[in-house]
């Protein structure tokens, strides 16, 4: 793992290009989605505070821009919007359509709870600007990534097919794999042994 000490130029790049993935991932919202529900604008509001966010958060302490955490990223951003263009090549079949919106919906609201919660501390890439232990951040270590788990599992339940499953697969890999990264980084800061002994569970309580 290449670790790299706060440099102005990295933050201005890394912000634009946070800024500038968050715009595109907006604008590919407004154009795949129909008809706006709760849930839409939820992801709408996240965005909208993810732009603030790039543009007015300090730079890490560390972070890791390895070409293995680099590539989870990747593939982290890239496999839901495989997924919709997937299933418009090849439907798939819906398993459990009411089921699957609960799980969307309560994910939706994780993850707005998880950003909330982070702040000017978020970040893409495996990094250290300050350690978070409220709110869902009480319960598991990357409340985050539990949202993402949840919106994949109720979107399949909507919709799926063997493609979209192999892809979740590819996807969930990847979160353990950056998880696994950031908590390299965050182990270094003196808070993060009494926060990872009384919160446990890095994902999902009671199991990992």
């Amino acid at each position: 793992m290449r670790l790299l000490g706060s440099g102005l130029s990295g933050r201005r790049f890394a912000d634009f290009l946070l800024f500038g993935v968050t715009s595109s991932e907006l604008a590919l919202l407004f154009v795949l989605t129909p008809t706006f529900t709760v849930v839409d604008w939820i992801y709408v509001l996240q965005h909208l505070l993810v732009l603030g966010i790039a543009l007015t958060r300090r730079p890490p302490e560390l972070k890791d821009h390895s070409l293995p955490s680099s590539a989870a990223v990747v593939i982290a951003y890239a496999y839901p919007y495989a997924q919709v263009a997937y299933l418009r090549w090849s439907p798939g079949d819906p398993a459990w359509p009411a089921g699957g919106l609960v799980l969307v919906t309560l994910a939706a609201f994780l993850s707005l709870a998880s950003l909330l919660s982070l702040g000017r501390r978020f970040g893409v890439w495996p990094a250290f600007r300050g350690l978070v232990t409220r709110g869902p951040y009480r319960l598991v270590r990357h409340p985050m990534y539990l949202a993402y788990v949840v919106a994949d599992i109720g979107y399949n339940l909507q919709e799926w097919n063997p493609g979209t499953a192999l892809m979740v697969m590819a996807g969930w890999l990847s979160l353990v794999f950056r998880i696994h990264a950031e908590e390299r980084i965050l182990a270094q800061d003196a808070e993060w042994p009494p926060y990872a002994s009384m919160v446990r569970y890095r994902l999902i309580p009671g199991i990992w």
